[in-house]
């Protein structure tokens, strides 16, 4: 599904460390993945509005300031234009997400998320408690009001929400069962400014993975992961960290960081980007309203199915 959508505003508040800056300044160093002239050109086209009025690119910025920038409309990419409830009631909702959708805007999605296509659908009280990524698939759980999503937030700090995937890995030589405890953590990565990866420094990430089936002729191992940590992209990580990357995963090879790319390199990878296969298979969650605990199975694709046949 390819659409164009109806542009966006994006506001922010000047705070102390900005002030003194111009507009063209100020939004080079805030948001760098666009060059300086990029901005300088936004803000001479009229993109761009100072406490509501058409700014320019050497207003002087004070504490306090309101800033606007108004996208104009863009092609979003093409992606799944459809999702499967796996289960509903007055307090959430259980929804198997297709690879290749991302859950939240960004990345040049506003519209073309999974958020839009629910909120659409059930209504704007909708927010998903947890995130998958774009390539991942599978069970996503969503909260359809605020009281719901305090008690599950909580639940989900608790470690109480049991969360288990699939997931094809490169090589066949680990352990029939292996935790892996790292910390998780931005760092440094460019054409971003940062991206998950492992890190000293970051948060305590434990997955604890288990061998369904080793398929030597591919090289490749179907593993169960439970997660009682959700970091982003934390399977992806921790199984490269142990040596055993996702297969085909653009990203993350071995060693738990992403890809160095050259000078030379034409294009780096993106979270985004796919490639690798990663199911989001099991998902157990306390009612906010008492009584035994949800549970829901989404079916996974054929390469990552338990009970397909190996041959």
């Amino acid at each position: 599904m390819a659409m164009k959508n109806n542009g966006y505003i994006y506001s922010d508040r000047v705070l102390k460390p900005d002030e003194g800056r111009s507009v063209a300044d100020f939004y080079s160093l805030r948001y760098p993945h666009s060059s300086g002239e990029t901005w300088r050109q936004r803000i001479q086209s009229g993109q761009i509005f100072l406490n509501r009025q058409s700014a320019s690119p050497d207003d002087v910025l004070t504490r306090g300031d309101n800033l606007d920038y108004h996208r104009p409309p863009w092609e979003e990419p093409a992606v799944p234009g459809n999702f499967i409830t796996l289960f509903e009631d007055g307090n959430v909702l259980v929804l198997a997400k297709p690879s290749g959708l991302p859950v939240l805007p960004g990345g040049g999605f506003l519209e073309n998320t999974l958020l839009h296509l629910v909120r659409r659908h059930y209504g704007d009280d909708c927010s998903p408690l947890h995130r998958l990524g774009r390539c991942t698939s599978g069970a996503i759980l969503f909260t359809r009001n605020a009281r719901t999503a305090r008690f599950l937030g909580q639940a989900l700090k608790e470690r109480q929400i049991l969360k288990v995937y699939l997931a094809l890995a490169s090589g066949t030589a680990m352990p029939d069962a292996f935790t892996v405890d790292a910390p998780i953590g931005p760092v440094p990565y460019q054409p971003l400014t940062t991206i998950h990866a492992y890190s000293p420094q970051g948060r305590p990430s434990i997955s604890h993975v288990r061998v369904i089936r080793r398929l030597p002729r591919e090289n490749a191992t179907l593993l169960e992961v439970t997660i009682p940590t959700g970091r982003p992209h934390q399977i992806r990580i921790h199984l490269s960290l142990a040596g055993f990357p996702l297969a085909g995963d653009p990203l993350y090879p071995s060693g738990g960081i992403p890809r160095a790319g050259s000078e030379d390199d034409e294009y780096s990878p993106l979270p985004g980007d796919g490639g690798y296969f990663l199911h989001s298979w099991k998902i157990r969650f306390p009612r906010p309203d008492g009584g035994e605990d949800g549970e829901v199975v989404c079916p996974p694709p054929l390469i990552l199915d338990p009970d397909a046949s190996s041959t």
